[in-house]
């Protein structure tokens, strides 16, 4: 499968976030060389962006709260995408009435929707202007079940419906399992109706966080974050199937879970051929009071797609070279996969400790899907601060 040829001319747009703080790098579109170009300040830590499907628009929702804690300052902005790449501030921002641990725009750009998870599950809608600027929120729809976790909110290719993906929650010894289900609601002019719940053996040892929709086949990917697995559901109608078609593991090692071991975000490549999913842990012990990395993986597993059936079939496991990769982003014409891991660790080193810091990791994508390491480049945190968000735009 060819790779189109990119101009030197047309560099990507990358943008990470750390709390509240945006910055901008340009990434080469040969080389994947980031070169950073300046910084946009938020109102709030940033939770989640996603830019408009055809607009150079970036909305961004942020909050001053996080997961399973109260926050009472939250927004829904949005920036003009310079033609540079740089970002700035557009029309007026919306007030949230609670944090948007996910948010997504519909594929016709009309309605920007954030999926909320504490203190009370669901989902907030809001009218989008052809300018891109946000308009007024529309009525939320409360009698509708939006589970017990939602962690995603996506809307399936067809714009007619949306899709929450409920991760419930892992036992302990406190308390059973909550048990995880993919929810969907119709979803006309801004407004959700009922739809189905997708749950697997009641949805118990089933834990979804993420998914991704192929470009062209009825077929959607989840990411099984709590169980270390990959999932192909089918749908037809937007009806999805009420079991999913294939299974795989995702770790090197399968069958040496360490503690804090979880499946992260996972996307199918532009072309459809290949689908990429995260391992990521951040298990740590104390060390003389240092923080220090106790096992685990951090990779990308890369599957191979079957054009025939969506059967996903593991190919590759690439070193993130780093700890906990919550996002990660490809550029626009599947050339880069550029990964961001939340925090700094310590690793243990011949004769001492040796800090990693949080890092943008960059990949070379190539023909077969496959990637190839090109570089690291080293994102400052102090304190709490985590590296949350990363997405990359093409500039215009």
């Amino acid at each position: 499968m060819l790779q189109p040829t990119p101009s030197p001319t047309e560099p990507i747009a990358l943008y990470s976030a750390v709390d509240d703080t945006l910055t901008h790098f340009e990434v080469h579109p040969e080389t994947g060389a980031l070169c950073q170009r300046g910084s946009t300040t938020i109102n709030a830590k940033v939770q989640y962006a996603w830019k408009h499907p055809h607009l150079p628009r970036l909305y961004v929702s942020s909050s001053n709260g996080g997961p399973h804690k109260v926050s009472d300052f939250n927004h829904l902005s949005v920036f003009a995408i310079e033609a540079d790449g740089s970002l700035t501030p557009m029309g007026q921002e919306a007030v949230l009435d609670r944090r948007a641990v996910h948010m997504c725009i519909d594929p016709a750009g009309r309605f920007a929707i954030n999926a909320h998870n504490h203190p009370i599950c669901g989902l907030s809608v809001h009218a989008l202007r052809k300018d891109g600027a946000i308009g007024e929120k529309l009525p939320e729809v409360s009698h509708l079940n939006y589970g017990i976790y939602p962690h995603q909110v996506m809307v399936f290719p067809s714009g007619r419906h949306v899709m929450i993906v409920d991760r419930g929650n892992k036992a302990t010894a406190e308390k059973p399992e909550d048990p995880g289900a993919l929810r969907t609601y119709g979803f006309q002019d801004g407004i959700l109706t009922e739809g189905q719940t997708i749950a697997p053996n009641g949805g118990f040892g089933f834990g979804p966080r993420h998914v991704s929709f192929h470009p062209t086949k009825p077929w959607v990917y989840v990411s099984d974050e709590r169980f270390n697995r990959l999932h192909m559901f089918r749908f037809q109608d937007d009806r999805l199937e009420p079991q999913a078609d294939f299974t795989q593991e995702i770790l090197l090692e399968p069958n040496l879970v360490r503690p804090r071991q979880i499946a992260g975000p996972i996307h199918v490549h532009p072309q459809g051929h290949v689908v990429y999913i995260a391992n990521r842990s951040d298990h740590h012990v104390e060390v003389n009071g240092v923080k220090v990395f106790n096992g685990g993986e951090n990779n990308i597993a890369v599957f191979k797609i079957d054009p025939l059936s969506g059967k996903p079939d593991l190919i590759q496991h690439m070193d993130t070279q780093s700890f906990h990769v919550r996002t990660f982003a490809i550029d626009p014409k599947g050339r880069f996969l550029i990964t961001a891991s939340i925090k700094a660790l310590s690793i243990k080193k011949e004769g001492g400790l040796e800090l990693i810091p949080a890092r943008l990791t960059v990949f070379k994508i190539r023909m077969d899907g496959q990637l190839e390491f090109l570089s690291t480049h080293g994102i400052n945190t102090t304190g709490n601060q985590m590296q949350y968000w990363v997405g990359m735009s093409k500039t215009h």
